[in-house]
């Protein structure tokens, strides 16, 4: 029943993402936002559920389609992610959008399942897709997993089978694709053979992750190259690159020569990564959406709109914005509301000369 359910909403997702890029001849670009999860799972202050889910009612209107929601990870390791039932629960939900979540095991997975069994089926599915993760060294996986990747490849696949037997989709993660933080610099070939296990156990997509921030053109070009000469299609990988070092808009640039058409990005510039010391958060939506602006890529979302929600995430968490272009969006909002403030105090002023 489950798995019929979820089955039967692909058919309008595609319609409506159709519809969404049928007037723009331009080439499509999906943006995967994932700052209600992985932007937020480094936050030190508590965030209540509430302020999550408006994060994702907000991020919806502002026009996202791919919304990560949160994450069926234990509390104990990652506490922001405590409360995602609830998010799901709470938050306003529209049909033909997608609003994956992160399950790291099979434990997970159970209790995401339970919760969609109790779902009614007249309400639009909590969730139709789930993301795996895994990491190209073993270090990394060790600090993050407790496991080798090999172990963690083991693991996942029982996730995976289990998963598409229900009707989720699945969507892979590659951590630290170009260095590691406990290991150095990252064999590219490694990468190519992570993402090829995970597309043989059936993610439909894997996202690339730098997730120490420290790729640049060239380095992500090299890793890029040979993933796909590996003979991996550019149609079934992602970037997720971090903005540590502001290269993050210069990386999606080179991934899109390269022919990636899907990119992981966060409002406001969220996250961090709490087993990547020094890790700054995830290349900002907006920053990205401003790059491909009049360019031959058509995304979606409305600028800003989405800048307006990473400047309220950002004052809510009480944090710096770290995305360049919302910062500049917001400061022309306060120069314009300025304006208009002294346009109408001076009309005041005019009106009351002439009365008297």
């Amino acid at each position: 029943m489950l798995a019929r359910r979820l089955l039967q909403t692909r058919p309008a997702i595609a319609a409506i993402r159709s519809r969404a890029y049928a007037t723009d001849a331009r080439e499509r670009v999906r943006i995967v936002e994932v700052g209600p999860r992985d932007g937020l799972q480094n936050e030190s202050a508590v965030i209540p559920p509430a302020v999550k889910a408006e994060l994702i009612n907000r991020l919806t209107e502002a026009g996202l389609d791919i919304i990560e929601s949160g994450s069926f990870v234990s509390p104990k390791w990652v506490p922001q992610m405590a409360g995602t039932a609830e998010v799901l629960k709470t938050m306003q939900r529209r049909k033909g959008l997608h609003y994956p979540v992160l399950v790291p095991n099979l434990k997970g997975l159970e209790i995401l399942l339970d919760l969609l069994s109790e779902q009614p089926a007249s309400e639009v599915p909590y969730t139709d897709e789930i993301a795996v993760f895994t990491a190209a060294t073993d270090a990394f996986s060790k600090a993050n997993t407790n496991c080798t990747v090999a172990e963690s490849l083991q693991r996942l696949e029982a996730v995976t089978k289990r998963a598409t037997k229900e009707g989720l989709r699945v969507r892979g993660y590659v951590s630290v694709v170009i260095d590691c933080p406990y290991s150095g610099k990252v064999d590219p070939v490694k990468v190519k053979e992570v993402t090829q296990a995970l597309l043989d156990m059936g993610c439909y997509e894997v996202s690339l992750g730098d997730t120490v921030g420290t790729g640049n053109p060239t380095t992500v070009g090299k890793m890029l190259r040979t993933v796909l000469d590996g003979g991996i299609p550019a149609s079934v990988l992602a970037g997720h690159y971090h903005d540590t070092y502001g290269m993050g808009v210069s990386n999606i640039l080179t991934s899109l020569e390269h022919g990636i058409r899907t990119f992981d990005s966060s409002v406001g510039g969220l996250g961090g990564c709490p087993y990547s010391p020094g890790a700054t958060g995830n290349v900002a939506t907006e920053d990205v959406l401003y790059a491909l602006r009049g360019s031959r890529y058509a995304t979606p979302g409305d600028l800003n709109a989405i800048a307006e929600v990473g400047t309220w995430i950002s004052k809510a968490l009480n944090r710096t914005n770290s995305s360049r272009v919302g910062k500049a969006l917001e400061a022309r909002r306060a120069r314009e509301q300025l304006e208009r403030e002294r346009e109408r105090d001076g009309g005041s002023a005019e009106n009351i000369s002439a009365k008297l």
